[in-house]
């Protein structure tokens, strides 16, 4: 897998369970072309931030959550051929009334990075967004490789990062808008797959006792005040069905 798409999508707490069944019934049409693995994940732990942070990214009202979504897929042109066949499948039009606005879900494409371990069942996922310099590509990507291997070796099933140097404006919401991203910052966006909430929480835990964990204070490939994170529980999987 080279090649995944990144959602993140504001729901009322009250249509989690009409999200879910969406979710559930447009499997079929992913995966008739060609989507590997599609994943959701609903919000458990998901901080406000003082700049930016999940909520804002896509403007959520009071009484809304924050789903955390990817599909994977094993190239770009794959996902370019599906993107452009789906255009004329029935299956595509909307329901009726949606689970959630439409118009604040941003969503973009994202060449792998890197990535490390294998997939699931996962039950909990960290996953982030953040801007980073076009030149700090390769730092960063150093940089991920050292989380990921922590992350491994204290636990975590699979971590994959993802990089898009360039991302389309978006009339409501973008992922440039939710970080503030500059003209010269690619987006990254990333995630660590846990088999559950307490495996996370042992394994962060002893991830800060590591020596090979960034410092405080360090010097980073990336604005780390910009960047925007959570914790989320593993709604559907389509690899653990």
């Amino acid at each position: 897998m080279t090649y995944f798409q990144g959602f993140i999508i504001p729901v009322p707490e009250t249509n989690r369970d009409a999200y879910f069944k969406m979710a559930q019934e447009s499997v079929p049409l992913f995966s008739d072309y060609g989507a590997q693995r599609i994943v959701e994940c609903w919000g458990s732990d998901v901080p406000r931030g003082e700049l930016t942070d999940m909520y804002g990214a896509v403007k959520a009202d009071k009484g809304e959550n924050i789903v955390f979504s990817w599909i994977d897929w094993r190239t770009k042109e794959e996902f370019d051929k599906a993107h452009k066949d789906m255009g004329s499948d029935e299956r595509m039009e909307e329901p009726g009334e949606m689970p959630f606005d439409g118009m604040r879900m941003i969503y973009s494409g994202f060449e792998i990075l890197g990535e490390s371990g294998a997939s699931g069942p996962a039950g909990y996922v960290q996953g982030y967004v953040v801007p980073v310099p076009k030149e700090n590509r390769e730092a960063f990507a150093d940089m991920c490789k050292t989380m990921r291997d922590l992350a491994i070796d204290h636990g975590a099933l699979r971590a994959a990062d993802g990089w898009a140097a360039e991302i389309e404006d978006g009339k409501v919401t973008d992922f440039k808008k939710a970080v503030k991203a500059e003209a010269d910052e690619a987006i990254a966006f990333g995630y660590t797959e846990w088999s559950s909430k307490d495996a996370f929480e042992q394994g962060s835990g002893k991830m800060r006792e590591d020596r090979r964990m960034p410092t405080p204070g360090s010097e980073m490939p990336m604005d780390g005040k910009r960047l925007i994170y959570g914790e989320f529980e593993v709604l559907l999987d389509t690899d653990s069905q």
